[in-house]
């Protein structure tokens, strides 16, 4: 596989993760980050990484936004409900559980 073939396949596979983030926004990141150690702020954050890597000025909101499809902010009021207790007992599990790991 050539390299430009790579890397519209990688692309496309990119698009497709982001819209099915987007169309189960039940999912929430607290759980994506138990089950998958990476949630939507992550590839927000990932894909700012990428664009100051190529010299382009893109600041966290405006990559949350990319991700999410609107703002954080907006994302969060109509679809992020508090974290229940169970939730922050598995995420607290997991990171000891990293950090047990070490780097």
């Amino acid at each position: 596989m050539d390299e430009q073939t790579r890397l519209e396949l990688e692309a496309a596979t990119f698009r497709r993760l982001i819209q099915h983030l987007r169309e189960h926004p039940e999912v929430q990141n607290i759980d994506l980050m138990v089950l998958a150690d990476f949630c939507r702020n992550c590839l927000a954050k990932w894909y700012g990484a990428a664009a100051k890597e190529k010299g382009i000025d893109l600041d966290y909101p405006a990559a949350q936004e990319i991700i999410y499809g609107m703002p954080y902010s907006e994302w969060k009021a109509r679809f992020q409900p508090e974290a229940t207790p169970e939730q922050l007992k598995a995420y607290e599990e997991k990171q000891r559980r990293k950090e047990a790991l070490g780097p």
